[in-house]
């Protein structure tokens, strides 16, 4: 069965936070993190990104660089996972990107989870010189990263090679390694390309949509599963939702309705707000429609309270 690393997640999207200056960042994301692994979250996610994406905020907001905020916060924390939401097969040579993931994995104790995706944010790439090409070739990059990945997690103390079409490797190290496989999880809800390469290559599927949506790319994934020969139950299913909690159902749907107008016709699949009772429901339907857990990004992430309740809601719905 799919482990519990996947169970409840927490993704920090902004570092803008209240109060807090650029040199005290590390500080404050550590409260949120230890807060979050003492409360019930089983991972911490954060995005893998250059400058803030439209919805969240001005480009120009802060935005910290994804595993080496990683690898600071591996120091600062005992218990919870670490991963990007998600990775962009572009930013990286993912080679490269396999040896950090394990370096991160090392200094963590066993810690590391590999999120990657597609990447999609065009300007970006633009600003930063990086090659952003067709979709249909950025998948073909995705696929060679997968095998690459998983080749290298794999390879033991011997090396590893792998012939793709956009990106090669031949006699590649991965030393040293303290488990002999990193998790990897694959974002993104495309039901022909995404969810077979989930089915052929990951751990783990985070997608997007309401309830219905969510059974429909279930049994879309099964299909996979089936038609590669792998049990549909070695693979963690999660999905990525914006969470907002009140002492009472009226004052969590206050707090969610400026997110919601942002949001537009997307907050109906993204936004989950409620009591601790109202969010159980949400959450239980969720179950119901075949997730095994929930990743959640929080506007009020910097109150440690609202982590610790988040936590609690989140581990006792998927326990």
């Amino acid at each position: 069965m799919p482990s519990n690393t996947f169970r409840a997640g927490l993704q920090i999207p902004n570092f803008n936070l209240p109060g807090t200056e650029p040199g005290d960042l590390l500080d404050k994301l550590t409260d949120i993190a230890t807060t979050a692994e003492t409360s019930g979250f089983d991972a911490l996610y954060v995005m893998d990104h250059l400058h803030q994406l439209p919805g969240l905020g001005p480009q120009s907001n802060w935005m910290l660089e994804g595993p080496t905020t990683l690898s600071a916060l591996a120091a600062r924390t005992k218990t919870i996972h670490l991963g990007l939401m998600v990775g962009g097969i572009t930013y990286r040579n993912p080679a490269l990107h396999a040896k950090i993931t394990t370096t991160i994995d090392v200094l963590s104790g066993g810690r590391a989870i590999m999120g990657i995706g597609a990447a999609w944010f065009e300007d970006e790439h633009k600003a930063y010189d990086f090659h952003f090409g067709t979709l249909g070739e950025r998948f073909e990059r995705l696929e060679d990263g997968l095998q690459i990945m998983r080749a290298m997690f794999t390879s033991g103390e011997d090396t590893a090679t792998v012939a793709g079409k956009h990106h090669s490797i031949t006699g590649a190290y991965n030393n040293p390694k303290v488990r002999p496989d990193i998790p990897i999880l694959i974002g993104g809800s495309g039901e022909r390309k995404t969810l077979r390469m989930v089915a052929q290559y990951a751990q783990a599927s985070n997608v997007f949509g309401d309830v219905e949506q969510i059974k429909h790319l279930m049994s879309v994934l099964d299909q996979h599963c089936a038609d590669v020969g792998r049990d549909p139950s070695e693979i963690a299913r999660t999905k990525l939702a914006t969470l907002l909690i009140g002492d009472t159902a009226a004052e969590a749907d206050a707090k969610a309705e400026p997110v919601r107008k942002a949001m537009g016709e997307r907050a109906a699949a993204v936004v989950l707000s409620g009591d601790a009772d109202t969010l159980a429901e949400q959450l239980a339907a969720h179950r119901e429609a075949g997730l095994t857990g929930l990743i959640v990004n929080m506007p009020e992430v910097h109150d440690l309270d609202q982590v610790r309740a988040a936590g609690e809601i989140l581990a006792k719905a998927f326990a």
